[in-house]
């Protein structure tokens, strides 16, 4: 069984505009970095044209599908029927997309299957993390 989960995702990114544009987006959960998820959008959804990762923590993506979560630079929230809204806010600006919260409860039951809740902390490799740290100081 392989230790990543991809997932892909439509995001519609919310603009000023009334229409709602939509980005293909990846969600991945790797178990060797258990508390993190990661969404990726590709160069062509992005106005740098790179592509852009967010990182956040699996707890609050599950916490945001059902009440609003998340005070610092990634917030989640759920928005109407069978929508959870993720806002990534950064020093260019607010991006907000809905994504449809059937897809992120199976990602999460996906990550769950690999790393089940509250056990997070029996797949950190923290040899490897510490050395890594040392490695950075020398």
């Amino acid at each position: 069984m392989s230790p990543v989960i991809e997932q892909a995702v439509q995001a519609r990114v919310v603009a000023s505009s009334p229409s709602l544009e939509t980005v293909p987006a990846t969600l991945v959960y790797d178990r060797t970095d258990p508390f993190t998820v990661r969404m990726a959008f590709p160069p062509l959804a992005t106005l740098e044209g790179t592509e852009v990762v967010w990182e956040f923590s699996r707890e609050l993506l599950t916490a945001g599908m059902s009440q609003p979560a998340g005070e610092g630079d990634v917030r989640v929230r759920p928005f109407g029927y069978g929508r959870t809204v993720l806002e990534f806010h950064a020093p260019e600006g607010t991006a907000m997309v809905h994504l449809r919260s059937s897809d992120l409860r199976r990602f999460l039951d996906r990550s769950r299957f690999l790393v089940p809740e509250g056990h997070e902390h029996l797949y950190l490799d923290l040899d490897e993390a510490l050395a890594e740290l040392l490695r950075d100081v020398y």
